[in-house]
């Protein structure tokens, strides 16, 4: 019986040490300043980031929220200022680029500091984002590297995860089964992101880097823009004010200075700081000049196809698909990566022939791509270069010079218009950032006229108000627009009908955007083999778990793993919860060892949270396995 009651009172100091300690910021900055070649990225800077917190990072591309994110993960030094972080707190960092060299596969990377007991998570995660974690590393794409990056992330569960674009090269799938874990997770997290979507559904708290400045709202991402424009205007008011302060002023200098002239050099010496004020101030950056030209119009009809099928690699693509495309009309294109969308828009404009079926192809086309593997850029010339050796732009005769929209300009002065600056002019694509590629790639296809626009995924690393502006353009845009996007919100606000590809070659079309498609597609039916719709990341996962999965027709390879699993894991947890509940039942180890009484308080939290969860996945799965047991003798 004493043995219980000393133990109650470990257990109350226990529970009033973690309550301390999450009162406790994760991660706090005070004062961060720091300079990359002379220019001010970050001045001044403070930031608290608490237990639980879901932030969306935003700003203009080049404002510095990556380099910001850097700093948080402690993989950059600050020139002043202290980064603080709360004891036994685990930071987590999505690499945009992380070095793959010492791993065979991409699940040797993604497991690389897990527990061979743990490693279930990078398959279900590898499910969840869909990419093979027995892929060679060195063979992987781009975007198969990332969904390998953020799968490690996820699998490691630190208590701040810091995200800078993730869903760049996920399907929109991908994307919802990507919600569904954040939304689940009791860790905290930073988004960069330039999904609206994706923002307005998990978070709750809005970072704003501009020029330098940090501001926070206790508000998610909606809305965000109202308050940045509100913002904005109170500061253009303060500087016209300031601008017509030093107006007057400096007309009294010139008119009234001759009087009591030790008296009014205060006044003058005002002035100055007046100047000195304004001159300080750091402008805003402005938009980029994005405008298209239409060329002479199409025929009415753009694209017929009648009865086409495609198949590549023994996989069927496109299967008796017929569609005519109308000229003006605005069709997106959706589905799983690789399930043929890029295949799609190559038929269409001639770079491929179909297996079987006609396509026929409108009179008059004059076609403008953008590629969503910037394939037009050479990453090793300059983007003068990149400008002055594209046929289409190039002014015989003037080396300096770029065709515009039938105007030469001058290659810097295009450049600028698209926000690059002199410097950037000599400078290789390859040093870009993947904004700056995409705008880039904007400036060469926005400046010849055209009649038909291919847009293959061109909002990825674009920042909100470029997407803004591009939005603009197209709505403006005379000629028709083929987009390939998983940007839900962007679709919403450019397509007029939507293609949307099922698997196995079926595609079915839509009118109106992404929202109009959830609205208008059929209800699953039960029982079939029926694929299943595409995620949303706003439904609920099916079976009324709350957790992301399949509908309730039988375990995956990973599900049925994973209950194997599980009973061995509970035991593991529950004799590790044993030992350190009698370590912790000493009632002097706090005041003989706290810094042993810490970590194992700490370590026996951690332990009961994850019994908890992998108590939860095997109710989970054993419901679901003895469903299927059912529905297999039924």
């Amino acid at each position: 019986m004493r043995g219980h009651a000393r133990f109650a009172l470990s257990q109350g100091t226990r529970a009033a040490y973690i309550a301390a300690m999450a009162q406790a910021p994760l991660l706090q900055f005070s004062g961060i300043s720091l300079t990359f070649g002379g220019d001010p990225v970050l001045a001044g800077l403070d930031l608290v980031i608490q237990p639980g917190d879901r932030v969306a990072l935003v700003g203009r591309n080049g404002s510095g929220k990556s380099t910001l994110m850097k700093l948080m993960a402690g993989l950059v030094d600050a020139d002043q200022g202290t980064r603080s972080l709360a004891p036994a707190t685990t930071v987590g960092y999505m690499e945009q680029d992380p070095d793959f060299r010492p791993f065979a596969t991409l699940g040797d990377f993604a497991a690389q500091a897990l527990d061979p007991a743990e490693q279930y998570r990078i398959e279900m995660a590898a499910e969840g984002l869909g990419f093979d974690p027995a892929r060679d590393a060195a063979h992987a794409s781009g975007g198969e590297r990332r969904r390998a990056a953020l799968a490690k992330l996820l699998a490691e569960a630190p208590d701040l995860m810091l995200l800078d674009e993730p869903t760049n090269h996920l399907d929109i799938q991908a994307i919802g089964w990507l919600e569904d874990q954040l939304r689940e997770t009791r860790a905290a997290f930073v988004l960069i992101s330039h999904d609206r979507a994706f923002l307005r559904a998990l978070t709750r708290a809005t970072l704003w880097l501009d020029r330098g400045r940090l501001r926070r709202r206790e508000t998610g991402f909606e809305g965000f823009e109202e308050w940045r424009d509100a913002i904005w205007a109170e500061e253009d008011e303060l500087r016209h004010k300031l601008d017509r302060k030093i107006r007057s002023e400096a007309r009294w200098a010139v008119e009234g200075i001759s009087a009591r002239r030790k008296r009014n050099q205060g006044r003058v010496r005002a002035l100055q700081a007046l100047r000195a004020q304004r001159a300080a101030q750091i402008r805003r950056q402005g938009a980029a000049a994005m405008a298209l030209e239409s060329a002479a119009p199409s025929g009415k009809l753009v694209a017929e196809l009648e009865h086409v099928n495609k198949t590549i690699e023994g996989r069927p693509i496109l299967r008796d698909l017929s569609l005519r495309i109308m000229r003006g009309e605005r069709l997106a294109l959706v589905g799983p990566n690789g399930v043929g969308k890029t295949t799609l828009l190559r038929l269409i404009m001639g770079e491929l022939a179909p297996d079987q079926g006609h396509i026929r192809r409108g009179t008059n086309l004059v076609t403008a791509l953008f590629d969503q593997t910037r394939a037009q850029l050479d990453p090793d010339a300059s983007l003068w270069e990149n400008l002055t050796g594209d046929p289409l732009m190039r002014v015989p005769g003037q080396a300096d010079q770029v065709m515009v929209r039938g105007t030469p300009k001058h290659v810097v002065g295009y450049l600028k218009e698209f926000l690059f600056d002199e410097a950037q002019a000599r400078a290789p694509v390859r040093a870009l950032s993947g904004g700056e590629k995409a705008r880039l790639l904007l400036a060469r296809i926005m400046a010849q006229p055209s009649n038909l626009l291919v847009l293959d995924e061109p909002t990825n690393d674009l920042d909100v108000e470029t997407l803004d502006l591009l939005q603009d353009v197209l709505g403006e845009y005379d000629g028709t627009v083929l987009l390939v996007s998983h940007d839900r919100d962007f679709i919403d606000r450019i397509a007029s009908g939507t293609l949307v590809f099922e698997g196995e070659g079926r595609v079915t079309a839509y009118a109106g955007g992404w929202s109009d498609y959830l609205a208008q597609r059929p209800a699953p039916q039960e029982p079939g083999p029926k694929a299943p719709a595409p995620a949303t990341g706003n439904e609920k996962p099916a079976g009324g778990s709350g957790r992301p999965g399949r509908a309730q027709t039988g375990l995956s390879f990973t599900e049925a793993h994973r209950l194997e699993r599980l009973p061995a894991e509970m035991a593991r947890l529950e004799a590790e919860i044993a030992k350190l509940a009698g370590l912790l039942a000493d009632p002097d180890l706090f005041t003989r060892d706290p810094v042993r009484f810490r970590k194992a308080t700490e370590a026996l939290s951690a332990r009961q949270s994850a019994l908890e969860a992998a108590e939860e996945d095997w109710l989970m799965l054993a419901e679901k396995a003895e469903a299927q047991a059912r529905h297999g003798t039924g």
